[in-house]
């Protein structure tokens, strides 16, 4: 018979962060009481599913949101830094929120002498990690997880654009990207269904869909 496993990748809960920080790596970003609704609910939505592993990026929000997991599934906890955010060179700056605030940072942040080397090639990107960095360590994550829960589930929790460059590489998209059409909403899951070690499908759902607010924008520089 087919050796049938999932690896699902979970994106944190919403975070409390009312100043508008890039916060990227930086610690101290916990969720907000909305965001740990959304970890609870994704938690309901897998209780009877099959996970045999669990494996979560070292930030506080990931950490956060996997903790709710452990209610329903008796399972040590992996910290893998390969599923971490990606690096951003703008971590910390103020940034503002709305409808074009992905344009307006954008232009904000290339008025600045300072920053315009990071922008020298938008495809790259030049502002921090490169996105086949990130798909590579995020290839090796899945595999060890895939391997680890061979036959059964496995849960990884991470981040929007990790998450997003390893869907990307396994459904043949192109890397570059416009940030706003990322498929990958927060507490959301990217399920892949791997048989006899090849990928045969990816599977995108939004169990907290009804908690998201009501408008959001996405960072232009980085996933979150």
């Amino acid at each position: 018979m087919p050796t049938k496993t999932i690896v699902h990748l979970l994106r944190h809960g919403e975070v409390h962060n009312p100043d508008g920080v890039l916060y990227g790596r930086l610690p101290g970003y916990h969720l907000s009481d909305r965001g740990r609704q959304m970890a609870e609910r994704v938690a309901e939505t897998l209780r009877d599913h099959d996970l045999t592993h669990l494996r979560c990026s070292p930030l506080e929000r990931a950490q956060e949101t996997m903790r709710p997991q452990l209610e329903f599934h008796d399972l040590p906890v992996i910290t893998d830094g390969r599923v971490i955010e990606a690096e951003n060179y703008l971590e910390g700056s103020v940034v503002s929120f709305g409808v074009s605030s992905i344009l307006k940072n954008k232009l904000n942040a290339m008025r600045r002498p300072r920053n315009w080397l990071m922008f020298r090639n938008p495809l790259r990107p030049t502002w921090g990690e490169r996105y086949p960095e990130i798909v590579e360590r995020m290839r090796l994550a899945i595999r060890d997880a895939a391997e680890a829960a061979k036959g059964h589930e496995a849960l990884i929790v991470s981040h929007q654009l990790p998450i997003w460059m390893a869907r990307c590489d396994i459904e043949g998209r192109r890397l570059a990207h416009d940030p706003r059409k990322r498929e990958c909403t927060l507490a959301s899951l990217t399920s892949i269904t791997i048989i006899d070690g090849r990928v045969a499908g990816v599977k995108y759902t939004e169990p907290a869909k009804d908690l998201l607010p009501a408008k959001r924008s996405e960072k232009f520089v980085a996933g979150a």
